[in-house]
């Protein structure tokens, strides 16, 4: 059977590599990359080092306006689904590829199989907040990571085709620790451990927004401490753009977007992270280092919840605030499943595959 996996963004080239093996070894998979993370720090570079396949297609979208990026995105894939014709898609996460791949398939009357559904901030004015909304709605299967996820579908009324499977970022997370240990990036950059913070900022809330990005860049410099910067492409041209350069003083090490096995080295390595990504945070937990998340909510509730993330916005005051005195105060669940599902995955689409089959 043929299965086409939709992806675009960073954190997808990692949802999907142990999902792709797996399929790969039953099936035909045709891998769309629509080009939604175009340069080499944020694509080809996961895909050299994770090794995940070479995409099939590569659209080429690139960046735009949410809608521009969306409809391009649509008209794309339509294309290669009309060509491939796969008997399943499978989409990833809340991007505009998600969005894209999920409405062009549907439209086409192909099965929609959705990885990480049932995640809500409930803030709708988050671009992947209604992205993920309605892809969920619109799935034929809905691979949920956690029991919240799972309770989210049922409260809007999603009763069919929920599967609860875990997390496959911490599939690949666990799998990657030991090669993560190997890495030079702490000798690189002169850095001990624990010695230093890591931040990501990379929302538009945060990254298109002037006021909110320079509070956030503040409060970086106001905190003694080193803090280590691997800066999106998006934000260093706002930066650049609204001349916030001055803002940053020496104690930001801003570098380039890194690799994967380098990232997780210096999450590990550090005393806290800050950050507004959703898959940063859950990392965070995950490697038991404490989240302080530029952001008023999260679709991450459970680490916020069991008390190693806190949210603060892009309040200066409460930036330095968290950095200087939030800590855990107990110890960490398991929350993200066994390190197992993108096996639980397969295992579900080979079973919807095969009755698709019978009924055809």
């Amino acid at each position: 059977m043929r299965v086409a996996s939709i992806v675009g963004a960073r954190p997808q080239f990692i949802k999907c590599i142990l999902v792709s093996n797996e399929l790969r070894k039953k099936h035909e998979e045709i891998l769309i990359h629509t080009g939604q993370h175009y340069d080499y720090e944020m694509s080809e570079l996961f895909f050299d080092e994770l090794k995940i396949p070479k995409p099939d297609y590569n659209l080429g979208v690139g960046s735009a306006s949410h809608g521009e990026q969306t409809g391009r995105m649509l008209i794309e894939v339509e294309k290669v689904l009309l060509k491939e014709k796969p008997n399943l898609v499978l989409v990833y996460g809340d991007t505009n590829t998600t969005l894209a791949g999920a409405l062009a398939s549907v439209k086409l009357h192909i099965p929609v199989g959705h990885v990480e559904a049932g995640l809500r901030s409930f803030n709708r004015s988050m671009p992947e907040e209604i992205n993920r909304i309605l892809v969920d709605h619109i799935s034929d299967i809905l691979f949920a990571p956690t029991k919240t996820a799972v309770n989210n579908l049922r409260k809007e009324g999603i009763s069919r085709g929920i599967y609860l499977v875990g997390d496959v970022m911490y599939d690949i997370l666990k799998k990657s620790i030991s090669i993560a240990e190997k890495s030079r990036i702490l000798e690189k950059l002169g850095l001990t451990p624990k010695e230093y913070f890591l931040a990501t900022v990379h929302r538009a809330s945060n990254t298109d927004n002037v006021k909110n990005l320079s509070s956030i860049l503040e409060a970086f410099s106001e905190i003694e401490e080193k803090i280590v910067f691997p800066i999106h492409p998006r934000t260093l041209n706002f930066i650049k753009k609204h001349n916030l350069e001055k803002k940053m003083k020496r104690n930001i090490l801003a570098i380039k977007p890194v690799g994967y096995f380098d990232f997780i080295c210096l999450e590990k390595n550090a005393k806290k992270i800050i950050t507004d990504s959703g898959g940063v945070q859950k990392e965070a937990y995950i490697l038991g280092v404490p989240c302080i998340t530029l952001r008023e909510e999260t679709e991450w509730v459970e680490t916020v919840d069991h008390g190693w993330n806190i949210l603060v916005g892009s309040n200066k005051e409460r930036i330095i605030d968290a950095v200087l005195h939030f800590k855990p105060k107990c110890g960490r669940k398991n929350l993200f499943g066994d390190g197992n599902a993108s096996k639980k995955i397969v295992k579900i689409l080979d079973e919807y595959l095969s009755e698709t089959k019978m009924i055809q």
